[in-house]
């Protein structure tokens, strides 16, 4: 029995909003796909179950709620879509969302058509809006999954593009539906190449517009930078929608492209904030939308249903992604892992509530059926995604293996050359820097780089934290070193850490730095300006050495104070130099050195045991 002050509009938001954020953090716990416990959690709050989340004294509220969080989840998603990385797998993803998704409209709508029984209209519609793969879970699934880099960037890209493509074909399919006449098929074609390009256009334009504002900072003041930006974003889904139903998914996936490949230089702490927001509507929205759909419904599809979704699954997925990658340069083993992964999410529940309402209001049966199937498909692929991900791809060898690359804090000039020496054979080194201009010349030079906060553990899950070898903190600040290398420890529970340090305080900051498991970079304290100095004027050289037999010579495998020791290389395998090395014979290290300093380096080194190996190169910043 429902209490009567349950049936409050307000009460209902505010329950929704703690229960998704209990939820997402019981699911965190639990390592489980927060959408399962998301939509478990509503139907056990809503009337179905204990009757506490009461969405229908929302009224229209409902559908207002749902397009203000698709336009910000969509805009934050945008964000985050690298064009660098997408540039390198463009031909499967461009495939993906063009051709796999004709072959899975065709292929959902002939199953609900032939194995349910309904009518055109509604299998049409069910057909176009599964061509969308979810973003909000895709990302987090992948990660926590650990895929390798190049098969991840496609499954997020053709997630976050095929959102925006499938609701504008479906919302042009529901107009076919819901027209009084009908329209060709060259019509329908037209409408979609309308809406999405005019949807396109306007983000771009918008999201250019406000990248170059949010540039000058004494545009909008200091602290409303966000709330300026989230303004903009829903005005602009709105705005889109009014001109062109439904181009505002579009218009919110360009801007936020168009913005997070700016590097704009408050764009990190938009992010962090848009994140946060997105987390928040994400758990609201799917308690609200789970409790809207009865287990009633979801009962009656019966059999039939669970035929739909396994069709889906194992036939209508795997012959999408056969002939979208074929001919492309991803390997069979990458194919069939994307074959398998392909949870739908927050876009295929938001537009399924949104239609059931237009196809009651032009009194087409079935929009309950039509939901509830919605419903189905997403609990069962999120489920079978989560639970089976890490098996395939285990099975598949497409998992980043442990130990290998390195993550360092700082992309400037001596950074991005620790970083060369540091990435060799299967091991890739990242750079997170909040410096937009160091970030452009590191991505510049075929560096992975991230334009983030280094301290956040998110920048430090994206970088790949729990797969590395180590870690590198080498700003100019050694607080922020130090507090890095702690953060590393915390996230990452790595061994393989090194801080620079150069400070006043050296003494006391080498200390936190012991304490945090953490080792001397370079092996001494070293300023790090005069070396960057040297660097940016062409006046410095990359020489490598290698260790021969000891020496009666000086502190045998020492090295001279004018040259700076940036990483160690022992039987291929790559590592910073720090404290109190053990050097072995056939070692190599590769160094920076003064220019004007190279031959009297040589003769100091050969002293110690050094020899010089070829080619030395002139380091350009």
């Amino acid at each position: 029995m429902t209490l009567a002050f349950l049936a409050s509009p307000g009460l209902t938001i505010a329950l929704a909003l703690l229960a998704g954020v209990l939820a997402q953090s019981l699911s965190q716990h639990l390592r489980l796909p927060g959408l399962v416990i998301l939509l478990a959690v509503g139907v056990a709050l809503g009337p179905d179950g204990a009757g506490w989340v009461q969405p229908a004294t929302l009224g229209d509220g409902l559908n207002a709620l749902v397009g203000f969080a698709v336009a910000v989840i969509l805009f934050e998603g945008g964000m985050n879509l690298s064009l660098a990385r997408l540039r390198r797998e463009q031909r499967p993803v461009r495939r993906l969302v063009t051709m796999g998704a004709l072959v899975t409209a065709v292929g959902a709508g002939s199953l609900a058509y032939g194995v349910l029984g309904w009518d055109w209209r509604l299998s049409l519609l069910f057909g176009a809006l599964m061509i969308v793969t979810g973003p909000t879970v895709v990302t987090p699934l992948l990660r926590r999954l650990k895929v390798e880099h190049s098969t991840a960037a496609v499954l997020e890209a053709e997630a976050l593009l095929g959102d925006a493509v499938g609701a504008i074909v479906a919302a042009v399919v529901l107009q076919v539906a819901v027209g009084p006449s009908g329209m060709t098929a060259g019509r329908a074609l037209y409408s979609i190449v309308l809406h999405l390009g005019f949807g396109t256009a306007l983000g771009v334009a918008v999201g250019l517009g406000l990248s170059a504002i949010l540039r000058f900072r004494r545009v909008i003041p200091e602290g409303l930078e966000n709330v300026f930006t989230l303004a903009v974003v829903v005005s602009l889904f709105q705005a889109a929608n009014g001109v062109l139903p439904e181009s505002g998914i579009a218009a919110a996936v360009a801007a936020g492209v168009a913005v997070g490949n700016r590097n704009t230089p408050v764009l990190r702490d938009a992010m962090e904030f848009k994140e946060q927001l997105t987390a928040m509507l994400i758990g609201m929205l799917l308690v609200l939308l789970a409790a809207d759909v009865r287990l009633a419904q979801v009962q009656a599809l019966g059999w039939p249903g669970v035929w739909v979704v396994l069709g889906l699954m194992v036939l209508v997925r795997p012959l999408n992604v056969a002939i979208s990658t074929l001919g492309t340069t991803l390997t069979g083993r990458q194919r069939l892992f994307i074959a398998w992964i392909a949870p739908r999410g927050m876009a295929a529940a938001a537009v399924s509530s949104l239609f059931d309402v237009r196809l009651a209001a032009h009194l087409i049966p079935g929009g309950e059926a039509f939901r509830a199937l919605v419903f189905l498909v997403i609990a069962a692929t999120v489920l079978s995604a989560g639970i089976t991900g890490g098996f395939v791809a285990q099975a598949l060898r497409l998992r980043r293996p442990q130990g290998v690359g390195w993550v360092i804090l700082g992309a400037h000039e001596l950074a991005r050359v620790l970083a060369r020496a540091l990435q060799t054979g299967e091991h890739e080194a990242v750079c997170i820097d909040t410096n937009a201009a160091a970030c452009q010349a590191a991505e510049r030079e075929g560096l992975r780089v991230l334009f983030a906060n280094g301290l956040e553990e998110r920048t430090l899950l994206r970088a790949g934290i729990d797969t590395c070898a180590g870690a590198v903190g080498l700003t100019l600040n050694d607080g922020v070193n130090v507090r890095f290398i702690q953060r590393v420890k915390q996230v990452g529970r790595l061994n393989c850490l090194y801080a620079a340090l150069g400070g006043a305080e050296h003494a006391a900051t080498l200390k936190l730095l012991h304490a945090a498991g953490g080792k001397l970079l370079f092996g001494h304290d070293v300023e790090i300006e005069p070396w960057l100095r040297l660097l940016r004027g062409n006046a410095a050289t990359l020489c490598r050495y290698r260790l021969g037999e000891p020496t009666a010579g000086e502190n045998p495998g020492s090295f001279p104070a004018s040259l700076l020791a940036l990483a160690l290389h022992r039987d291929g395998e790559p590592g910073p130099v720090g404290e109190q090395p053990k050097f072995q014979q056939g070692d190599e290290v590769l160094c920076v050195v003064p220019t004007e300093a190279q031959d009297s380096v040589l003769l100091g080194m050969a002293d110690r045991g050094w020899s010089a190996v070829e080619p030395v190169v002139a380091v350009r910043p």
